[in-house]
């Protein structure tokens, strides 16, 4: 079963260039861990009148999902990133909430 995850993050301002940079040159391992964890169809979009991160996922399991952020590739991916996103209170990542899917059509 796949599941559907979607959620928004916050840019910092200016930094639409350098994040779209980055993630061109995702690494290796990364990309390799994500589809390990059972991520497809992994999309990110911006609306840049706000910074506002919109992200897409379909995913095979929740658990697995929520796991990732404990790994060591996801810590050190956060904190690569750390200076052009707004971090959550344990600057342990980036300031993520969860979107509720309102309407689906297949």
């Amino acid at each position: 079963m796949t599941i559907r995850k979607t959620f928004v993050f916050q840019l910092k301002p200016g930094n639409k260039h350098e994040y779209k940079r980055r993630h061109d040159e995702l690494w290796p391992e990364m990309k390799e861990f994500i589809k390990e964890n059972g991520v497809h169809n992994y999309s990110i979009s911006i609306l840049e009148e706000t910074n506002q991160l919109f992200g897409y996922a379909e995913i095979e399991s929740v658990d697995k999902w929520n796991r990732m952020a404990e790994s060591d590739v996801s810590q050190r991916w956060w904190k690569y990133m750390s200076d052009i996103m707004e971090p959550n209170d344990s600057n342990s990542g980036p300031i993520c909430s969860d979107l509720r899917e309102l309407f689906y059509l297949k």
